[in-house]
């Protein structure tokens, strides 16, 4: 393996979790009488660019084909999608003369906010099934995948656009130099681009390992996102440090011939980030047992459940759940099975530990002991979303970045220890 960013053949283990099945392939009922393929999972550090990566075990229309995953089934991701577009009109002074193209657009989510302020805009979503739902929104959307064909393509037919958004893709692309070039195709000499991306420093921090699966090529720090940039001609001149995933970056990048000189917030975060050691190889060194710690107070508290004869369930099934799920070992016998708001995912079974999928208002009628939260990022939304497991004194419980029991709720049947 060679770094994707640089080339280098000097990568070095910083955490390995085995092998998984991918994290999006839900299985049908049919599936659980057939095997699964697992890939190892097992993230590296260049000891020259210092870019976080994994192999690129699946490609992404592996995964982006037909993708079980729609942005708007989150409130609070809708809200926080709003809010980015009210904030972006005014900073660029977007208008009915601009044009907005955002890649990986998913179902609309965010394109629609834009339509709705009467800015042209474009989507491009690889998935059939979520561009589909983007259209039924009225969000003009392509169902492509982007490369450097697709963005001259789409620069020709629709012009150039004065922002490109690319909220949580910069990580699922393997071939990073070549969607690097065409994030810059797309954009007008004048034009910016706005990129939201997991903050490598939470993951490692944090040990947030449940951010690492297959279709996430690479993670980065600010210090490695300033070098993928570079490699087309691009430069950031802004950052925001965001609450979402876990903790994110929010990178303003426009082209280094007219860019001018980076605000204090770049170099107040590339400071950050080398006090906690992440501008050298050992900062990175501290994630393999911060995990392994992890997954042990987790597996402690559910096999301590399973002994009080508490039954245990779970709310939600992304791809980060999967990770989790599988590291730890998780199975019905601890965990008898989740819910999700995505009725796509019904019916079905996670990948790999084959937990079923049911819809969330299973829990009212059950009433289990515990809920384990599995999109842990959604803390807020879902304390206010399930505050009503309280009236039987059940436990919403978040396994990260630290085990602990949602407060507000005050249940009644004690707490974690």
């Amino acid at each position: 393996m060679n770094c994707r960013l640089c080339d280098s053949d000097r990568l070095i283990s910083v955490l390995d979790l085995g092998a998984t099945p991918p994290c999006e392939k839900i299985l049908s009922f049919d599936d659980l009488d057939l095997p699964e393929t697992n890939y190892p999972l097992h993230l590296r550090l260049c000891e020259e660019c210092l870019l976080l990566q994994i192999p690129a075990l699946i490609t992404p229309e592996d995964t982006f084909t037909e993708y079980a995953y729609f942005s708007s089934y989150s409130d609070s991701w809708v809200r926080h999608a709003k809010d980015f577009v009210d904030e972006a009109i005014q900073r660029l002074q977007l208008g009915p003369h601009s044009r907005v193209v955002e890649v990986a657009s998913n179902d609309g989510y965010l394109l629609q906010h834009v339509v709705a302020a009467g800015v042209p805009c474009l989507g491009i979503e690889p998935s059939e099934n979520v561009s589909a739902a983007a259209r039924a929104r009225n969000v003009p959307t392509v169902s492509s995948f982007l490369d450097e064909e697709i963005a001259a393509k789409v620069r020709n037919e629709h012009g150039p656009a004065d922002l490109v958004v690319a909220n949580n893709v910069y990580a699922h692309i393997p071939d990073l130099r070549g969607f690097t070039r065409s994030l810059r195709r797309l954009m007008a000499d004048d034009g910016w681009l706005s990129i939201e991306v997991h903050h490598a420093l939470n993951l490692v921090q944090l040990a947030q390992f449940d951010t690492i699966y297959h279709e996430h090529f690479q993670y980065y720090t600010l210090f490695s996102a300033i070098c993928a940039l570079a490699t087309a001609g691009l430069a950031v001149v802004d950052v925001e440090l965001l609450p979402t995933h876990g903790g994110s970056l929010r990178i303003w990048a426009r082209s280094a011939e007219i860019a001018g000189p980076p605000s204090q917030r770049v170099a107040k975060v590339l400071s950050v980030e080398e006090a906690a050691g992440l501008h050298s190889v050992d900062g990175y060194l501290q994630l393999q047992a911060k995990t392994e710690a992890t997954r042990q107070d987790l597996l402690r508290f559910l096999l301590q459940c399973r002994a009080d004869g508490k039954r245990v369930v779970g709310y939600g099934a992304p791809g980060k759940g999967n990770t989790l799920l599988n590291y730890c070992g998780i199975r019905s016998d601890l965990l008898e099975y989740t819910v999700d708001r995505n009725p796509y995912k019904h019916g079905h079974f996670t990948p790999g530990v084959r937990i079923p999928i049911h819809e969330p208002e299973r829990i009212a009628r059950d009433r289990p002991d515990v809920v384990l939260a599995l999109p842990w990022n959604l803390e807020a939304e879902l304390t206010e979303q399930l505050g009503y497991i309280a009236d039987w004194g059940c436990q919403l419980v978040f396994p990260l970045p630290t085990l602990h029991v949602a407060p507000s709720l005050s249940p009644s049947c004690g707490g974690v220890v």
